[in-house]
């Protein structure tokens, strides 16, 4: 017996395609863009729903492994420091991850660039929670 056919919107038989059309490591990159993009608006869902005092957030203690792609580096840190306002990173994360997969700038090097900016956004939201 065959599944039941469903059908999807518009937006989403062009997504499906355009993911089929490429190869796996790009796959794997728009994944973790979209993974990133979901965290991004829970967030902000997150900010906008009414709460009590703040509390500062501490970053997750996972280490970084001795080979790690770029595509596990972003997921990585995105469950290291949930607390990030993504929309901050969304930009440069994306040039980074665009150098990385479009003009070969090397793995490790990306990486550590993503660690900074994470880092350097993490100081930021501790200064805002401080001085709120």
């Amino acid at each position: 017996m065959l599944p039941p056919v469903v059908s999807l919107p518009r937006e989403q038989r062009l997504l499906l395609r355009m993911f089929s059309r490429l190869d796996a490591p790009r796959r794997a990159s728009l994944q973790a863009f979209a993974e990133f993009l979901c965290q991004q608006q829970e967030q902000e869902e997150q900010r906008s729903a009414p709460s009590g005092a703040v509390e500062i957030q501490a970053p997750g203690d996972i280490p970084r492994p001795e080979e790690e792609s770029v595509v596990a580096a972003m997921r990585r840190l995105t469950r290291t420091f949930p607390m990030i306002d993504r929309d901050a990173l969304l930009d440069r994360a994306t040039s980074l991850m665009t150098a990385h997969m479009l003009q070969g700038q090397p793995a490790a090097q990306v990486i550590d660039e993503l660690e900074a900016l994470f880092n350097e956004q993490y100081q930021i939201y501790l200064n805002q929670s401080h001085h709120p």
